[in-house]
C-alpha cells in the first residue's frame, strides 16, 4: 500500500492507544478520539513510554519515537476528529448499547465514504453496522491485546459489508505488520473466542468430575496440547471480567455455544479477575506478571481428552457454518493463543475413534451439548 491512510481511533485505553501507536508506526496520520482530554493525554504518555522502550530494544529506527508521536493527533470534539477520515476503528468499552450511542453520534459526522470498523472480540458486527447508514462499510477488527505486540488480527465482515470494505481492511491490517485472519461469518465469538471461552469452562467441568487439581489440568494443557500456560492461568491472565463478558454476549447470541460452569460467574461477582486483582483460578502476590508451578509429573495426572475433543468440535462447527477453514483456524490458534503444536496434531495424537467417542461419552452423561459436529469426522 502506497503512503498512508488517514484514521481515527475513538477510545484512548489500553486497546485504542495501542492501535493508534501501531498505525502510526506503519506511517498513518492517525487522530486519537477521546472523550476527555486527560484521557488522550495520559494516552499519548503510554505510547511515547512504548515507543521509547521499543526504539531501545531496536524494534524501531533511531529518531523513530518522534516521527511516530508527530503522526498521532490528540482531539475531544468528534467532528473534528472524522471529518477527514478514510477509517474510523473504534475502541470503545464492549458494551452494545454504548456502541451503538457511538455510532449513531459517528455516522451524522463522519465523511460518508469513510469505513466503520469496530474492535470487538464478541458484540455482533451486523447489529451495530445496522444502527449506521453505511452497513456496506462496516467490518469487525479484533485485536488482540496488547496490539503493539501481538500479530494477530481477526476481521469479521457483517451481513452486508461489501468485498471492497474486507480487502481495504486486510490491507490496512497488513499494512500495519499484522496477520489477519478473517472470519467468513459473523458468528458468535468468531475464531479464537469460539475455541477459548468454551474451553475455559470445559476445563472447569473437566477437572470436577476428574477430581483434579487445577495445576494438574493446567499441566496437561501446557505440556500435552502445546498451549504456552494452563488454561486456567491463561484466563487468569486474560482477566475473568473478559471471560466472563465473553460468555454471556457469545451465550446471548447462541445459547449453544457455551456450557457454563458456576465458577467463573461466581469469581467474577467476588472480584477475583486474575493477575490483575491477585487472584482469580490462582492466587498472586506481586505485581508483576507469576506464572504457575506446572511440571511434566503433573501433566501425566489428568488426560485432557475431553478438552481436544471440546476444541476440535467448534472448530469443526466453524468449518460447518462457513465460517472458517482449518488452515485459518489453526493460524488464529497459533497466533491468538500461542500454540506450539497444531490442533490438528494434538488430535493426531489423541486418536481420532477416542476423540469422537469421548464427545459421544459426555454427550451420553450430560446432554447434547457434546454432541460431534457432522463435520468433525472428516477434519480428525
Amino acid at each position: 500500500m502506497e503512503g498512508g491512510r488517514r484514521m481515527t481511533v475513538l477510545g484512548s485505553g489500553i486497546m485504542g492507544h495501542g492501535i493508534a501507536q501501531v498505525m502510526a508506526t506503519a506511517g498513518h496520520e492517525v487522530v486519537l478520539r477521546d472523550i476527555r482530554r486527560d484521557l488522550v493525554d495520559a494516552a499519548l504518555t503510554k505510547i511515547k513510554w512504548s515507543l521509547d522502550k521499543m526504539a531501545a530494544k531496536g524494534r524501531i529506527p533511531e529518531g523513530g519515537p518522534g516521527e511516530v508521536m508527530s503522526r498521532i493527533t490528540p482531539e475531544v470534539e468528534l467532528g473534528p476528529a472524522v471529518k477527514d477520515a478514510e477509517m474510523v476503528i473504534e475502541a470503545v468499552p464492549e458494551v452494545m448499547d454504548l456502541k451503538r450511542k457511538v455510532y449513531a453520534e459517528l455516522d451524522a459526522a463522519a465523511p460518508k465514504d469513510a469505513v466503520f470498523a469496530s474492535n470487538t472480540s464478541t458484540l455482533p458486527i451486523t447489529e451495530m453496522a445496522a444502527s449506521t447508514s453505511r452497513p456496506e462499510r462496516f467490518v469487525g477488527v479484533h485485536f488482540f491485546n496488547p496490539p503493539q505486540l501481538m500479530k494477530l488480527v481477526e476481521v469479521i465482515p457483517g451481513e452486508r459489508t461489501s468485498g471492497e470494505t474486507v480487502r481495504l481492511t486486510r490491507e490496512i491490517v497488513r499494512s500495519a505488520g499484522k496477520q489477519d485472519v478473517l472470519c467468513r461469518k459473523d458468528v458468535p465469538g468468531f475464531i479464537v473466542n469460539r475455541l477459548f471461552i468454551p474451553m475455559v469452562h470445559e476445563a472447569c467441568h473437566a477437572r470436577e468430575r476428574a477430581g483434579a487439581a487445577r495445576e494438574e489440568v493446567d499441566s496437561a494443557v501446557k505440556f500435552r496440547m502445546g498451549f504456552p500456560m494452563g488454561i486456567f492461568e491463561l484466563a487468569d491472565f486474560t482477566g475473568l471480567d473478559v471471560v466472563h463478558k465473553a460468555t454471556e454476549e457469545m451465550r446471548k447470541r447462541d445459547r449453544g455455544v457455551v456450557r457454563p460452569h458456576p465458577e467463573v460467574g461466581r469469581l467474577f461477582g467476588e472480584g477475583r479477575l486474575g493477575q490483575k486483582s491477585g487472584g482469580g483460578f490462582y492466587r498472586y502476590g506481586g505485581g508483576n506478571y507469576e506464572r504457575v508451578d506446572l511440571s511434566e509429573g503433573l501433566a501425566e495426572r489428568f488426560d485432557p481428552l475431553p478438552l481436544i475433543a471440546g476444541v476440535m468440535n467448534n472448530a469443526a462447527w466453524l468449518v460447518t457454518n462457513g465460517a472458517s477453514d482449518m488452515p485459518e483456524i489453526e493460524k488464529a490458534a497459533r497466533l491468538g493463543l500461542g500454540l506450539r503444536a497444531t490442533l490438528s496434531e494434538t488430535a493426531a495424537a489423541a486418536g481420532k475413534a477416542r476423540v469422537l467417542s469421548e464427545l459421544e461419552r459426555l454427550a451420553a452423561a450430560h446432554g447434547r451439548f457434546y454432541e460431534p459436529d457432522p463435520g468433525l469426522a472428516a477434519l480428525l
